[in-house]
């Protein structure tokens, strides 16, 4: 049983919005609006956002508070069988975890690089092996701020990280009203188009980014709500959090659509927005070096905190399932997630690491990255709604009971049928400049949880 505590309620609520707010609010947020008829997206995100994501936000933290359990531990609790399903959950998110430190250590040394004055973009900076060098950076820092606990690393941290990351928001969101298509790029943000409504695609976006940014589905709100005080109101928390985590989306919409429109430029998807197209309008642009350094820096935090959130899932399972103390669990899943991820921080590096003529760090954002989040909700409803049935939860979740036990299921299979299908646009993905679609980033993804929930069955018993 997990014995840590949050220090306070705002250090609860600081600490879940740094594990929400990410770099899927930042600049993947604009490039899916962009690819999805702007303002119109905004009616299914809002929709998606209070009929799905806090429901599902209640239940994770309900179930944490309820066991005070790791992930793996939380199902082992419902039966010895579905321990399988906690190590299926705890190896998607590791393997998520080994290529988002990439992408950190990119957005570290874009931040280090600007404020040096070198003026570099995507293509220049894979060339040589400096981003290997800051995704080595970027572990070693994840990893000391979870070894240091709970309330000394993790809330810690958040009490600085996230106002920090806010003010940065809002600091750009002003000096963009001074563009000259600032009224264009809020028309496009907030101005919608309805007849893409009735298209499915624009639904399966919306609902996939929701999922993707609240970080729901994956463990992460489970464990951090082991951790909660037994008076804080969950629901009204989790408000807080969705609130925060949309307000974080769309002042970066504000920043990043009118430097778009102002320099004749594309919203562009994937990676391509934050490493290319927006380095080109502030090499341009008044300023542009300062406001180049605090929108890395901007993305720094918010990739750190979201880094650290999913380190956290490992670290709280080995610490609880064996008799490793925290620095010792940190050190070797730091050390694991560092191995799986060499991979793909050497396939954008003079290597050209690839798997059948693709990048592997794509490779595992069009499967893991994609499939691994959808896979894992559909797990914890059905053992903790579904078979568990627990009445404490059942209280937490209140009148959203329904959703979770009926409408979430079918939303999650019928988004993730459309992205396996291709009907769906860029849902979950985070990286992929020119997605693809089809069933095998999906076998792909089974395949690889798969062997996690075969480990987890052989380690069913044997842990403490």
């Amino acid at each position: 049983m997990t014995t840590a505590r949050w220090s306070s309620g705002f250090g609860f609520i600081l600490a879940t919005v740094g594990a929400a707010v990410g770099l899927g609010n930042i600049w993947r947020f604009s490039a899916v609006v962009g690819q999805n008829g702007g303002g119109a997206y905004l009616v299914p995100y809002l929709l998606a956002a209070f009929v799905c994501a806090v429901p599902m936000l209640v239940l994770e933290l309900a179930i944490g508070r309820r066991l005070r359990m790791d992930v793996v531990s939380a199902f082992r609790s419902v039966n010895t069988e579905y321990t399988a399903l906690g190590w299926l959950i705890l190896g998607g998110v590791l393997l998520i975890l080994s290529y988002y430190l990439v992408l950190t250590g990119w957005v570290l040394g874009f931040f280090l690089s600007w404020l040096a004055g070198s003026q570099t973009t995507f293509g220049p900076f894979t060339a040589n092996w400096l981003p290997v060098g800051y995704f080595v950076l970027a572990t070693v820092i994840t990893g000391l701020v979870v070894s240091m606990g709970v309330r000394g690393g993790i809330e810690r941290m958040s009490k600085i990280v996230m106002p920090t990351v806010f003010a940065l928001l809002v600091a750009l969101a002003l000096y963009a009203t001074t563009l000259s298509e600032w009224e264009q790029a809020a028309a496009f943000l907030f101005t919608p188009d309805f007849s893409v409504l009735t298209e499915l695609g624009i639904w399966s976006a919306a609902f996939g980014q929701v999922f993707f940014s609240m970080s729901v589905g994956q463990g992460i709100m489970l464990t951090y709500g082991s951790y909660v005080d037994e008076a804080t109101d969950l629901f009204r928390s989790s408000l807080l959090v969705t609130i925060a985590d949309i307000g974080a989306a769309i002042i970066a919409g504000l920043v990043i659509f009118p430097i778009v429109f102002s320099f004749g430029l594309q919203p562009t998807l994937g990676t391509e927005l934050a490493f290319t197209t927006l380095p080109t309008a502030f090499a341009t642009m008044p300023f542009g070096r300062v406001i180049a350094v605090a929108f890395f820096g901007l993305l720094f935090f918010a990739a750190l905190s979201s880094s650290v959130a999913l380190l956290e899932v490992g670290v709280a399972a080995a610490e609880n399932t064996t008799r490793l103390s925290r620095p010792r669990a940190t050190l070797l899943l730091t050390g694991g997630v560092f191995v799986a991820g060499v991979p793909s921080a050497l396939s954008y590096s003079p290597v050209d690491l690839a798997v059948a003529g693709r990048p592997v760090l794509d490779v595992i954002d069009e499967s893991v990255g994609t499939f691994a989040l959808p896979i894992s909700a559909l797990c914890i409803v059905f053992v903790f709604v579904w078979v568990a049935d627990l009445e404490t939860i059942r209280e937490n979740l209140g009148r959203l009971y329904p959703l979770v036990r009926y409408l979430i299921p079918v939303v999650l299979v019928v988004v993730t049928a459309a992205r396996a299908v291709g009907i769906a646009r860029p849902a979950w993905r985070l990286v992929v400049d020119h997605a693809r679609t089809g069933p095998l980033g999906l076998l792909v993804a089974v395949g690889l949880l798969l062997v996690f929930a075969g480990v987890g069955w052989e380690l069913r018993k044997r842990t403490r």
